[in-house]
């Protein structure tokens, strides 16, 4: 088992360790509910030490990664970010990710930690057509990600940096609690904040003085419950490679005006089902519960989770694409009625 740089620190906090994706990291300190409405209304600090980071670089790194992913990376300007799919040669997802441009030809990746292994095989297998690097620096790379409407300020209180004049997807290079740091602003919760990218050997230094700022320490199970609420895919439940990104609520990262690699493919692949978000009247939903009608099943729970803010069990689900309403979730053998709800569920901020 894998520990992060901040693995004494979480033990010394309290935390409730658990095995996530070869890593030893915490569920959470207190509470998932406490821990995800400390986000909503303050703000909460999350080791993500555990995702993988690839730098990008060379003369041919934009038509690269033009090729190996379906946004356009064209347009991502240098000290800005973008999220992005990995596509399969068959139009499926390899994984999503996070693009960011830190130079002319200079780019950041930051991919799902239980994919670190292929999606670096998958990208040095495409790079061999182009004058590019592929290098993976996931260990070299302590990733915290603050987030909440006190955010901003807590980190204020710690740079020198003007973070008032930074916009959502900046990335930037400042000092933070006197140690040097990349931060962006981004986050998978829904809320305003930022991400920390440090050298392994500075993170618990910047994660006690954020804590001690004001943050408080959240876990793996606040951060599902939050990026559920707000409407997110996670890779594996509602993406997967035989998932055609086309026919889901994020097909507007899919860039048809450019080429890339499994193109062809993914726009003739027919879209039989559709995702949708379901609010139920009582239970929890759980990933795989199915998904009925009044004429029998129609579709399966990819995540559901219990929603602090609404006090209801929540779900993203994918139902054949002509199934109609209404529907109902089998919660522990009961039919539990549920509504179709917009995404997200809360809104963004």
């Amino acid at each position: 088992m894998k520990t992060t740089p901040l693995y004494q620190a979480h033990l010394r906090h309290g935390g409730r360790m658990v095995a996530f994706a070869g890593y030893a990291l915490p569920l959470q300190y207190t509470s998932i509910v406490e821990e995800h409405l400390a986000v909503r209304r303050k703000a909460g600090l999350f080791d993500v030490s555990h995702m993988g980071e690839f730098l990008i670089r060379g003369e041919e790194a934009l038509p690269f990664l033009q090729w190996a992913t379906v946004n356009d990376v064209g347009k991502l300007k240098v000290g800005r970010a973008q999220y992005s799919m990995l596509p399969s040669e068959r139009g499926g997802v390899v994984d999503d990710i996070y693009l960011y441009r830190l130079g002319e030809a200079v780019y950041l990746m930051v991919v799902n930690a239980a994919n670190i292994a292929k999606d670096l095989d998958h990208l040095k297998a495409l790079a061999r057509g182009f004058r590019v690097e592929v290098e993976d620096v996931s260990e070299a790379t302590a990733l915290l990600a603050l987030q909440g409407p006190e955010a901003a300020a807590i980190l204020q209180s710690l740079t020198g940096a003007d973070l008032s004049a930074r916009r959502k997807n900046d990335v930037f290079e400042a000092q933070v609690a006197g140690r040097p740091a990349r931060l962006a602003r981004t986050g998978y919760t829904g809320e305003d904040g930022f991400e920390l990218f440090l050298a392994p050997e500075d993170a618990e230094a910047v994660f006690e003085a954020l804590l001690a700022a004001g943050a408080r320490p959240c876990g793996l199970g606040a951060r599902d419950t939050l990026r559920l609420e707000a409407g997110f895919p996670l890779y594996g439940h509602e993406l997967t490679e035989a998932t055609n990104p086309l026919c889901t609520p994020w097909a507007w990262v899919v860039k048809r005006e450019k080429d890339f690699l499994g193109k062809e493919a993914m726009l003739a692949s027919p879209c039989r089902e559709k995702l949708v978000g379901l609010v139920l009247e009582t239970g929890i939903p759980r990933e795989g519960y199915a998904v009925l009608s009044e004429k029998g099943p129609v579709g399966r729970v990819t995540s559901g989770g219990y929603s602090p803010l609404l006090e209801k069990g929540i779900a993203l689900a994918y139902v054949e694409k002509e199934a109609e309403g209404p529907f109902f979730v089998e919660v522990r053998g009961r039919a539990v009625p549920a509504s179709i709800s917009p995404l997200p569920f809360v809104p963004l901020k």
